[in-house]
């Protein structure tokens, strides 16, 4: 995968994660593997032994592999391996931008946006989409066409805690099963990503940008997607909820005529790479 970091320097990254991922997808045994993976009852059981003490003794290594600065988080003795990957971070390390005109990032994440086409397809990582067949509602497909689409990936070194991107009164949360798939785009090539995955979405009614859908995307591994509230008002920077074990992608959306995105989020995707992004920083401003 190639992105941008906060820099803005461009980095080619191979991880061994994606070697993994190689071989489950592009190889004939491998993806005999993946089958089994993708049965909900192996990721239920795979998330219940994250649980245990005896898995507790994963964290060290997990840390020193994926290069986590721990720094940014309050030092305490974690009880499973879910304790430390749904761990909170220290109250300053992810300022809020203060701008209320600002749509914010919800997490830690790889981000891209794309302009959502009437009656037209759009594409993330390769693999297309109607917003009908992510949302499975026509209605609130029409409602978002002309608006952008924010694909915010999650690796398995962030954050995994997420808050709202703006504030105002969220609808219940909706819930689309599915079965689990990687988020990684190499899975592209050889089955539709967020077709095949377990997501939970709700809409904020705000004041600054209009409606904006916020969804969640489990993905290999997680069987759990923690919200913690619905059919309330609620404010920007507020924790919404978090991921359980597995890389995770966060979707938000906005209408038609609300906001502009960053304008480096928009050059980088067009030339298909990746922007490193902060929760609680900037990733478009409301269109006054």
């Amino acid at each position: 995968m190639n992105y941008i970091d906060l820099d803005g320097n461009l980095i080619e990254e191979k991880t061994g994660q994606d070697d993994i991922l190689t071989f489950l997808y592009t190889n004939k045994i491998g993806r005999m593997f993946m089958r089994l993976l993708i049965n909900p009852k192996v990721s239920r059981a795979a998330g219940r032994m994250l649980d245990t003490h005896l898995s507790a003794k994963l964290v060290d290594g997990f840390i020193k592999r994926e290069h986590i600065d721990m720094d940014e988080y309050p030092d305490k003795a974690y009880s499973s391996f879910n304790d430390f990957f749904t761990r909170t971070i220290s109250e300053d390390a992810r300022p809020i931008e203060p701008d209320e005109n600002a749509l914010i990032s919800p997490c830690d994440c790889r981000a891209c946006v794309y302009p959502i086409l009437k009656n037209s397809n759009f594409s993330i990582k390769h693999t297309e989409y109607t917003l009908r067949s992510l949302l499975h509602s026509r209605k609130l497909a029409d409602r978002f066409q002309g608006g952008y689409l924010f694909v915010l990936r999650l690796t398995v070194s962030d954050y995994h805690r997420y808050i709202y991107a703006a504030s105002g009164r969220q609808s219940k949360q909706y819930r689309i099963e599915g079965s689990f798939h990687t988020v990684n785009p190499i899975a592209n090539d050889y089955l539709p990503i967020y077709k095949e995955n377990t997501r939970e979405y709700t809409v904020l009614h705000t004041k600054n940008f209009g409606d904006v859908l916020q969804m969640e995307v489990g993905a290999l591994l997680v069987g759990r997607i923690t919200n913690h509230k619905e059919s309330c008002v609620v404010v920007r920077g507020e924790e919404k909820g978090y991921f359980e074990y597995g890389g995770s992608t966060i979707i938000v959306i906005t209408e038609p005529g609300r906001v502009n995105p960053r304008e480096d989020l928009l050059d980088n995707t067009a030339n298909e790479l990746e922007t490193i992004v902060h929760q609680g920083q900037l990733i478009a401003r409301s269109i006054e």
